[in-house]
């Protein structure tokens, strides 16, 4: 136990040594840009407090991609200032870019510490919910399509055509004269070509001669 709250007190003290000298720094680059007073002192709280809230969003579990580039832009400027302020820029002189990332500094950490803490984050049935229609999605893309059934041909009986008696008895007339012009009985193509009827009435005819 001993030994865990010691791991956790040296944890605690360097953070509280880097959060003071970086605070200083950052504020010392802000004093060095133009802004002074208590303009110089609100920029470190706005770098650490967008910190601190791309560090939540990341123990969050949700929206890392948005989370990790908010986090990695407050600690490009929190090491920015440290590096500035090691002897490799002359404060009496700031370059005008600087003073420009400087005055723009505020409106970025807004638009981040907005984005971090009031977008709405997936709840777990939400999240569940998409995995669902993911799996599903999946599954159907795998399942191979179901084989087309052939129709089922009808095994109902034909209905019975209707030919009238005086066709018949014309068709009687047409088959025996082509019966006795080339010697052999007439067929159904060529009576339904004689008579001018449909195919399946030209089969009725032929049933009944």
């Amino acid at each position: 136990m001993r030994a865990h709250l010691a791991r956790v007190d040296a944890v605690l003290v360097q953070a509280l040594i880097a959060a003071a000298l970086s605070f200083a720094h950052i504020h010392d680059i802000a004093m060095a840009a133009g802004q002074d007073g208590w303009k110089a002192w609100a920029y470190p709280i706005s770098v650490d407090l967008l910190l601190v809230a791309a560090w939540r969003r990341l123990r969050s579990g949700t929206a890392k991609a948005a989370a990790w580039c908010w986090f990695v832009i407050a600690l490009t400027a929190s090491l920015g200032a440290n590096v500035a302020t090691a002897g490799l820029l002359d404060m009496t002189d700031v370059p005008a870019w600087l003073r420009i990332l400087v005055a723009g500094w505020p409106a970025v950490a807004f638009l981040g510490g907005t984005l971090l803490a009031h977008t709405a984050p997936k709840t777990a049935t939400e999240e569940n919910g998409t995995e669902l229609i993911e799996d599903q999605e999946r599954e159907s893309a795998a399942t191979p399509a179901p084989a087309v059934q052939p129709a089922i041909e009808s095994t109902s009986p034909t209905l019975p055509v209707p030919v009238p008696v005086a066709l018949v008895d014309h068709a009687r007339k047409v088959a025996a004269e082509h019966h006795t012009r080339t010697g052999t009985p007439i067929d159904t193509p060529t009576l339904r070509a004689r008579l001018g009827v449909p195919a399946p009435m030209a089969e009725a005819i032929a049933t009944q001669l």
